[in-house]
């Protein structure tokens, strides 16, 4: 494993590098301007967050709130059941979801993982979930892509990766996203010299399950057989663990809650397709019927698998690692909402250091600028109702990572 510089591409292959250090750092500082900007002004057109008629941040972060103080206070099964849930929600935040039900659609994993949250007040606890899962993440995000060194001070390197619009996007909604990507860098970072701590990583991330699909499949390509071991027992036992303090019925509700959002959220409601970066949404979106946006989607989900095999297969470099399997598990899943791009933001850093040590190739500056704003577009487009472009900027970010690694296997040979 490596975070040094190798050498350059020869010259014939160098192009001019605008998207420099400086630039990367400016670039950051005003995006964090503008993230303070707008939250004033959501601030003081809601009256301090206060008002019923507008959606205040952590809305999404209410639904863990409220599960948490169910856990505590009632049956575990009971948060399963949508009229049970949404009385509860009401009571304790009436307005504050925009006069709108938010269901509990995670397994027991997570709500073992949430139980303790009910535990302190719910604006203390959330600014807390915020500040803890944005730590994470941008340690997680450091550690496997070493952009650190290409900074003076550490706080900057972590300025930059926090200013990351994914960063920003996950934390006003209030979701996890940012704990699950902090999950799986650390454990791109510790397959090999830590397995332990990487299958404990892997195993955490049962918490939303699809997010760890293409971890064995990885794994088995790098031959990393005790991480995958751990990352199984580690799964296993958090699983069973979750099962025994919430018992059996909230495994069976939460596989009926599978359905409920497949069919009323996945496959039918437009509102999703405009945020969720996948070529599911996208041929939705175009008119295609459930059965074509399936076989696409299985299809796409195959070349990322392959793609990220290959990555890994062929290079022992952490960055282009962490990389390809972000974006690859983005474009395997059909279920993606926008706030998951924080896994983007890893891959973005990675391939960014592997630009400001190495050089540029063709495209690739402007690339990472336009994967670097798709969190912004995607939040958004719930209200624009443009195009759905995620997966195209998805797959040629995937692709880049791929010729990355086969050029530089050629140089190499």
């Amino acid at each position: 494993m490596y975070f040094s510089d190798r050498g350059a591409f020869g010259a014939e292959r160098r192009i001019h590098s605008w998207l420099t250090r400086e630039r990367v750092l400016l670039y950051s500082c005003a995006m964090l301007v503008m993230n303070i900007i707008v939250l004033a002004a959501w601030g003081w057109s809601s009256s301090g967050f206060m008002a019923t008629d507008v959606t205040r941040p952590g809305v999404d972060f209410s639904v863990f709130w409220t599960a948490s103080h169910m856990m505590l206070n009632g049956s575990p099964a009971a948060v399963y059941d949508y009229p049970t849930f949404a009385r509860a929600e009401s009571a304790l935040f009436g307005a504050y979801v925009n006069h709108g039900f938010l269901p509990w659609l995670y397994p027991p994993t997570l709500l073992l993982l949430v139980t303790p949250l009910a535990l302190l007040p719910y604006t203390f606890c959330y600014l807390l979930f915020v500040c803890v899962s944005a730590w994470l993440f941008a340690t997680g995000t450091l550690a496997v892509s070493g952009i650190s060194a290409h900074f003076r001070r550490p706080w900057i390197a972590m300025l930059v990766v926090l200013a990351y619009p994914g960063v920003y996007v996950a934390a006003v909604i209030g979701q996890n996203a940012l704990l699950t990507a902090a999950l799986m860098a650390f454990a791109v970072r510790w397959a090999e010299k830590k397995p332990v701590l990487a299958g404990i990583c892997i195993g955490l991330l049962a918490i939303k399950p699809q997010l760890a699909v293409l971890f064995p499949v990885v794994l088995i390509a790098a031959r990393a057989w005790r991480t995958m071991w751990v990352a199984a027992i580690s799964a296993a036992a958090f699983g069973a663990l979750s099962v025994l303090v919430c018992g059996t019925q909230s495994l069976h509700a939460f596989a009926a809650s599978t359905s409920f959002a497949r069919e009323m959220v996945l496959e039918s409601r437009m509102q999703y397709w405009f945020a969720s970066p996948t070529p599911f949404a996208a041929l939705r979106l175009a008119d295609a019927s459930v059965t074509m946006a399936y076989v696409a989607q299985g299809g796409v989900a195959l070349i990322a698998a392959v793609a990220a095999c290959y990555v890994w297969k062929l290079t022992d470099d952490l960055r282009l690692r962490a990389a390809a399997l972000a974006v690859a598990t983005m474009l395997a899943n059909p279920y993606l909402w926008f706030y998951e791009l924080t896994w983007l933001g890893v891959a973005l850093a990675c391939l960014a250091v592997r630009g400001l040590e190495k050089g540029w190739r063709r495209g690739e500056q402007v690339i990472l600028v336009l994967a670097w704003l798709l969190p912004l577009y995607e939040y958004v487009n719930r209200l624009m109702q443009l195009p759905q472009v995620g997966p195209l900027v998805l797959l040629i970010v995937l692709l880049t990572i791929v010729q990355r690694v086969r050029l530089d296997k050629q140089e190499a040979a």
